[in-house]
């Protein structure tokens, strides 16, 4: 299939995207970068960390896309006292046959919530961090398949640090994105105002079914990418390993360790993604630019001097993306 033809079969498996963005903001105003993140993550099989205060209709915004899509939705309030069963579920003895039965948990739904997911310690972290890879939960002898399409947005709070439990960088990295979702403006919060201040009943329309995001996935696999882009993108995750050799010495004191190779897997997938919800056959480097921050900033871990100098991740990657060439 040459260009042409993906270009304008994309064009037309796409052709839902403004209806659906139209839908959303029926409900959410603004968070348009949240909301375009999600809809990459949940079309190449990602999942999303998200740092942000609370208040910023990160549920509502995540509950409205999955009705829209008529997803199975759960939210877990993640607690210090929270424990791995409470998240996946376990065995339940049966009176009538004398035998234990898996008992399944929150986590067998299409999109689950974590809210605050820092707040649980270490061994629930890993529960969900683990069914997260493996796209599936073992009770006792018995292992389940998680629904399809599965999906994770995990929430942590910044400004609450006391009785948290930070995620280590080894697990930070099972997620595609890690956003940083700030406060809206002032003419968005007025819309917010005279939009939620009352109590009225907002009808959703279903643009799309559960089995139409399996397709569309393997719609995005099939986008052109040429060798240049993918040159691009390992020039970038190197830079975050070997700053030097990319003519950036400067920042290598401030960077303790680089990405690993998933970024530059992840990179590719939603920049293939962003290139879709363009509704465009083919990937450019503004796609790469869009998302580069969001793949790199929890998996380029920063030295003490860095802490220091108050230059977190986000300047690092300015940096280098700055002085990569681009094709």
């Amino acid at each position: 299939m040459d260009l042409k033809e993906i270009n304008a079969k994309i064009e037309e498996k796409s052709s839902f995207v403004n209806t659906l963005n139209t839908e959303i903001h029926k409900k959410i105003i603004g968070q348009d970068y949240m909301i375009r993140r999600i809809l990459i993550a949940l079309f190449t099989n990602g999942h999303i960390l998200v740092e942000g205060v609370p208040g910023l209709a990160k549920t509502l915004t995540i509950d409205t896309i999955a009705r829209i899509i008529s997803l199975d939705f759960k939210r877990i309030q993640f607690t210090p006292d929270l424990l791995p069963a409470d998240l996946t579920g376990g065995l339940i003895y049966n009176e009538q046959n004398k035998e234990f039965e898996p008992k399944k948990g929150p986590i067998f739904t299409n999109i689950l919530l974590a809210d605050e997911v820092n707040r649980a310690p270490a061994k629930v972290q890993a529960a969900m961090l683990e069914s997260m890879q493996e796209k599936q939960v073992t009770l006792g002898n018995t292992t389940l398949e998680l629904p399809s399409p599965f999906f994770v947005l995990a929430t942590q709070n910044p400004i609450e640090q006391e009785g948290t439990y930070q995620l280590p960088e080894a697990q930070m990295d099972r997620f595609m994105l890690k956003l940083k979702v700030d406060y809206p403006n002032k003419s968005q919060e007025r819309e917010i105002m005279d939009l939620h201040g009352v109590n009225r009943n907002i009808e959703l329309n279903q643009i799309l079914k559960p089995e139409d995001i399996i397709d569309i996935r393997e719609t995005i696999d099939n986008l052109y990418v040429e060798d240049s882009i993918k040159d691009y993108i390992l020039n970038i995750v190197f830079a975050t390993r070997d700053p030097e050799r990319y003519g950036l010495s400067e920042l290598a004191n401030y960077i303790d360790f680089g990405a690993s190779p998933r970024a530059s897997i992840y990179i590719l997938k939603a920049a293939k993604a962003s290139a879709f919800l363009n509704r465009r056959g083919y990937v450019v480097p503004d796609d790469i630019k869009e998302i580069a921050k969001d793949v790199l900033r929890h998996r380029t871990i920063l030295s003490f001097e860095a802490e220091a100098e108050n230059i977190d991740s986000d300047n690092v990657i300015e940096e280098i993306l700055a002085n990569i060439e681009v094709p």
